[in-house]
């Protein structure tokens, strides 16, 4: 069977993990970048554009650097990192020229997906290296990234699916899609199609990739296939060595069904793209307002306040339980807070100035959770 929605992509994301790309000894395989590179320059051939999300930066860092398996600390991580993301780019580089294709790097961290200028910023970078006829090769930037905020790239590659406007994500795998166990343990049944999470029942994911050298897993890579779908786009997970077959429109992977509209991107980015910095816990009265008239945040419904952040960070809403129950961004600091709790935003005016008439958080920059 011909899957129509992979022929008919006019964009697609393909995101590419470090386990597609390194071989046995470490490093890259020269072999298997050319393989993959390809795949995807023949169906860039047909008009289709394509952006690359890749790992292997570090895998690609570890042999120049002496080192037999990835490291632990983040020092080394980072240093890797930036040794092998000069070789990585190069490789493509190579690969796609022999089609005559010239690539562009984008490096990203979690701060260019939480910053609302830093995203749009990117979007336009995108736009204009695929008007350009240029093969963006994206990666976070995990030689500056930190371990307390960062993006795998399995979640970053569903992010510019919706920040390019893809009708396709593809993400490549070291297994045939997903099964309902490890295949590689025992007897196990591949999902062919997935239209709804019912389909995922009786599904048992794994986390960690294999030892040595990516940091993914099924988990991370059904969840993105989820952001994607969430948003409007069709998300395929199959293995690496089938790429060609699957945008052939071939019957392999697991194929999911996208089941909602296009959000706007300010509202996919809020719920996706973006790490809580604070709380803030609402009373019963306030929760109502925000989760069911959909109405903004005032102090009044305030009880509570945790975390250090400046206007326009994004805070998690919590009910009086602590469960999360939306997100937004905050117009307060953190330290003006406190003193304005319970207290109505006419009050507020009064005694601290006009300014202080505003909402804590607007509607418009709220997205339920």
């Amino acid at each position: 069977m011909t899957r129509a929605c992979v022929l008919t992509a006019r964009r697609i994301v393909v995101k590419v993990g470090s386990s597609c790309l390194a071989s046995p000894e470490g490093g890259l395989d020269g072999a298997r970048v050319e393989a993959l590179v390809e795949a995807l320059a023949a169906r860039r051939s047909m008009g289709t554009e394509i952006v690359v999300v890749s790992s292997g930066a570090i895998a690609a860092g570890l042999a120049p650097l002496g080192l037999a398996r990835r490291p632990r600390d983040l020092a080394t991580l980072q240093a890797a990192a930036s040794v092998g993301q000069g070789a990585l780019i190069e490789s493509y580089s190579r690969a796609f020229a022999r089609s005559g294709l010239c690539v562009g790097q984008v490096l990203l961290t979690a701060e260019d997906m939480m910053r609302r200028a830093h995203y749009r910023n990117a979007r336009r970078t995108f736009h204009r290296l695929l008007h350009l006829g240029v093969v963006p090769i994206v990666n976070e930037n995990d030689a500056v990234a930190t371990e307390e905020i960062r993006l795998d790239n399995d979640r970053l590659a569903a992010l510019t699916t919706h920040l390019v406007a893809a009708d396709l994500l593809v993400l490549l795998s070291d297994v045939a899609g997903v099964f309902d166990a490890d295949p590689r343990h025992g007897p196990a049944h591949k999902i062919d199609e997935v239209r709804s999470d019912a389909d995922l029942a009786e599904v048992t994911l794994r986390g960690p990739g294999r030892a040595g050298v990516g940091s993914g897993g099924m988990a991370t890579k059904v969840a993105a296939a989820q952001v994607a779908t969430a948003a409007g786009a069709w998300a395929l997970i199959c293995a690496a060595g089938d790429i060609a077959e699957a945008l052939a429109g071939g019957d392999v992977g697991t194929l999911f069904h996208p089941h909602g509209r296009r959000a706007a991107s300010r509202l996919l980015w809020l719920r996706h793209a973006t790490i809580p910095l604070g709380r803030l816990a609402l009373d019963d009265g306030a929760v109502a307002a925000v989760v069911a008239r959909r109405m903004s945040l005032l102090a009044a419904g305030i009880i509570g306040v945790e975390g250090g952040f400046s206007a326009g960070d994004p805070v998690e809403l919590v009910d009086g339980a602590g469960t999360p129950v939306a997100r937004g961004l905050v117009a307060y600091d953190a330290a003006e807070l406190p003193a304005m709790l319970g207290r109505s935003t006419g009050d507020l005016a009064a005694e601290l100035g006009p300014s202080y008439q505003r909402e804590v958080i607007h509607r418009d920059d709220l997205v339920l959770l």
